[in-house]
């Protein structure tokens, strides 16, 4: 019945499949979805702990950035073996051993006594949660409609950002009861319930139950040798173009929601954490529901690249608006947050446009090349960001952690900025697919 309401309220037609097969598909959406939630969480998190890591571990800006940074570089160098093993092992057996690593890593962070203990443990939470997105993107397209694509990977990504909420102005609120520590020992556990959810109930794709296939390309499509897949794939510009947009936008929006954002609101203004945390929680939720409003405009509209361009263009101001303008916290600051998450997250529509460049085989390959892009630019910018932090550093300390003023942030900002010129070129080489509604599209350089 739950099922039945959900697919109404977001018009998914049922009549392709009997109700197996619709309970099926969104018991397996919610539980991969759940696995992304944490996916966020972790990648967020730091921020709100920021400020106990510098002093549990008595480091620097820069060395905070690269703590922080060793879950996007094991992620980034996992994106393309993902899509692999989404195309060739399936989403149930990489997302639920992915768990399993994701629990230990997590456990041993929040055991970690020396810095390069805690560092070893977010490469493995990086190499857990690798998995994940691939394969929920890849479920998406085999268990629901093809024309609904766009709305229900809008709606996965709306329920992953939650994770990323929670681990703001929640998990700030949560630190005042708990220490960091435990915080990540209950995402150990829950990690390990998730992973036994998909290893239970998540299935590849409704043959495998007996089901009638809902996207036709997805059921029967010929599989050719790996290596000719891949550089198939690797050979077709927009794809490339998709990597540059998520690299230039998404990835410094998970930099700065997820490490610096919280930091920054303290230090330029002299926010608590919990009200600094409140303001990233804004800007996170614009962009949990951005990725549903941009994935259905585009449905809509039958068209990718202009909300894309929105994107782009948005993130673009956004920055040069911060630098600027010297804003002071308070209702404008609030809103400016909330609609800097929102509109920025146009560029979650590259997704679609990777998948819809090539054969079904080789979706989850395009579509980690283009998450390659996401995580190789986080992965380069947080760290970058905390050494332009730390040039300009005076000395200052507060209970052993470093204090940097508006000046130094200011300077670092321009990264930002330099980020977001990357996305708004890279989208002029981006092709329109039209929702995969052009038969021609596909395959096409």
């Amino acid at each position: 019945m739950c099922q039945r309401l959900i697919s109404r309220f977001f018009n998914i037609e049922t009549t392709l499949s009997r109700p197996q097969h619709l309970r099926l598909a969104w018991t397996i959406f919610f539980i991969l979805a759940a696995g992304y939630l944490i996916t966020f969480f972790h990648r967020t998190a730091p921020a709100a702990v920021a400020a106990d890591l510098m002093t549990t571990f008595a480091i620097s800006a820069t060395a905070l950035g690269s703590l922080s940074a060793a879950y996007f570089w094991v992620y980034t160098v996992m994106q393309i073996p993902s899509g692999i093993l989404a195309d060739r092992v399936g989403t149930r057996w990489s997302v639920g051993v992915g768990a399993l690593i994701t629990a230990g890593g997590s456990w041993l962070f929040a055991s970690a006594e020396l810095f390069n203990t805690a560092f070893a443990a977010r490469l493995l939470v990086g190499l857990g949660v690798s998995t994940v997105f691939i394969g929920l993107m890849k479920a998406c397209a085999v268990w629901f409609p093809p024309r609904h694509y766009g709305k229900i990977s809008g709606l996965a990504m709306l329920l992953g950002s939650c994770g990323s909420m929670f681990a703001a102005g929640p998990l700030a609120l949560l630190l005042n009861v708990l220490d960091w520590r435990q915080v990540f020992e209950l995402a150990a556990l829950v990690s390990l319930l998730l992973a036994l959810l998909t290893l239970v109930f998540v299935r590849d794709k409704p043959e495998d139950v007996g089901l009638p296939p809902v996207n036709v390309d997805y059921g029967d499509d010929r599989k050719i040798p790996l290596w000719q897949a891949l550089t198939s794939v690797l050979k077709i510009r927009g794809v490339w173009a998709a990597a540059a947009v998520q690299m230039g936008v998404a990835a410094v929006g998970f930099s700065f929601a997820g490490l610096w954002g919280i930091p920054f609101l303290q230090d330029s203004f002299g926010l608590s954490r919990t009200a600094a945390a409140g303001y990233t929680t804004l800007m996170i939720g614009g962009a949990a529901a951005g990725t549903f409003i941009m994935g259905s405009m585009s449905d809509v509209i039958g068209r990718r690249k202009p909300v894309i361009v929105l994107g782009c263009v948005s993130s673009l101001l956004a920055w040069l608006l911060l630098i600027l303008t010297g804003i002071q916290p308070g209702a404008a600051l609030l809103i400016g947050f909330l609609v800097f998450g929102l509109l920025p997250t146009g560029t979650s529509v590259s997704y679609a446009v990777a998948k819809e460049l090539v054969p079904a085989s080789q979706a989850g390959m395009a579509m980690a090349l283009v998450n390659t892009g996401l995580f190789f630019g986080a992965a380069l910018h947080q760290p970058l960001f905390g050494w332009l932090l730390d040039i300009g550093w005076d000395g200052a300390e507060q209970a052993g952690r470093r204090l940097y003023d508006a000046a130094d942030y200011s300077r670092a900002l321009w990264l930002n900025f330099g980020f977001a010129v990357i996305a708004t070129v890279g989208v002029l080489f981006l092709p329109e697919t039209y929702c995969g509604r052009s038969p021609q599209a596909k395959g096409k350089p």
